[in-house]
């Protein structure tokens, strides 16, 4: 198949692309390059997927709407991800409006061009942030998500109501992943993997929120990639049993679908902090803080669903992939 990505220089979108050449599908990658994060990091991954064959690149904005047309009238990609999304919780609280940019307009123009230009299914980035103020635990996409904590979740809510409307009024496909904190090699240096580990090297101290009281669904990127892979393989269908006086906000009578995509099993932030201690060698100096704002104590992935309808079973242990994280860090920045 001939796939668009966005944010293929991404960490998922990236290892995606990877994966998708391997099976022998062509890709079109769209990414900005912007400098949320360091480009060189960006510039590495894209490094990496250019001499492969099947992979060409497109330097454009997704908010950029005469541009993304462009791609889409030039390419004609029969199916489409969309993980060009601006990240990350504590941003939103520091310049909100590049999430509305990206996250809202891109995604706007994304839905637009899988409209007209005959997409067959696009899957698209959500996140566990959309859970907000939820405590019932496991997080189910059966429940109702309405009181996000962080304009991030917002936009990421907004997203999924946008797709159910172009599912219902223009019968496309859409199917939303609801990521709960991705991880490994490649990754983001915003999160905190990375951040621990190059503080920890450093002998910096390592700033532990809410105490170091969170739970987290940490889920390794490999796993992520084989969900999309199989929900990209198996487009959406309406759920003939959805009920309006009883709305399952998962399916629709349109062909629409919602899951969530972790790990299944949260672990304690201090146990994770001590395991990525002994893959390092070394002890962190722990900075406790309060719980910060936009943040939720707890994420818990029920991904009954997920398994049920493309067998998606996450295999990959928090210290195989904490090691091989740390392992792909000291090669790629030349630590010994």
């Amino acid at each position: 198949m001939r796939i668009l990505v966005t944010g293929a220089a991404g960490f998922i979108g990236a290892r995606l692309s990877e994966r998708l050449l391997a099976r022998g599908d062509e890709v079109i990658g769209v990414d900005n390059l912007n400098d949320y994060y360091d480009p060189n990091l960006k510039q590495a991954r894209l490094a990496r997927l250019t001499p492969l064959p099947g992979f060409q690149f497109e330097q454009q904005d997704i908010a950029d709407r005469p541009a993304l047309e462009a791609v889409f009238k030039t390419y004609r990609p029969s199916r489409v991800v969309n993980l060009a999304a601006q990240a990350g919780v504590r941003y939103s609280l520091e310049n909100p409006r590049a999430y509305i940019e990206a996250n809202i307009v891109g995604f706007m123009n994304v839905l637009e061009g899988c409209r007209h230009y005959g997409v067959e299914h696009l899957v698209y980035a959500s996140s566990s942030s959309v859970y907000g103020a939820n405590t019932s635990m496991p997080f189910s996409v059966h429940d109702n998500v309405d009181h996000p904590l962080s304009l991030y979740a917002a936009t990421n809510k907004a997203n999924e109501l946008m797709a159910h409307t172009y599912s219902a009024l223009y019968q496309l496909p859409t199917t939303g992943l609801r990521f709960f904190t991705v991880y490994g090699p490649w990754g983001r240096p915003d999160m905190s993997l990375f951040l621990f580990t190059r503080k920890i090297l450093a002998g910096e101290p390592i700033d532990v929120f809410n105490h170091g009281n969170h739970r987290r669904d940490f889920t390794y990127v490999d796993d992520i990639v084989e969900g999309i892979v199989r929900t990209l393989d198996q487009i959406a269908t309406p759920n003939p049993d959805w009920a309006g006086d009883q709305p399952d906000p998962s399916t629709s009578r349109a062909p629409y679908r919602l899951y969530n995509i972790g790990n299944n099993s949260p672990v304690e932030l201090m146990t994770f902090i001590a395991t990525l201690e002994q893959c390092l060698g070394r002890e962190a100096k722990k900075n406790f803080l309060p719980l910060q704002p936009g943040d939720v104590p707890d994420t818990y992935a029920d991904v009954t669903a997920l398994v049920a309808d493309v067998g998606y079973r996450p295999g990959t242990p928090l210290a195989v992939g904490i090691a091989n994280f740390v392992a792909w860090y000291k090669d790629f920045y030349a630590i010994s």
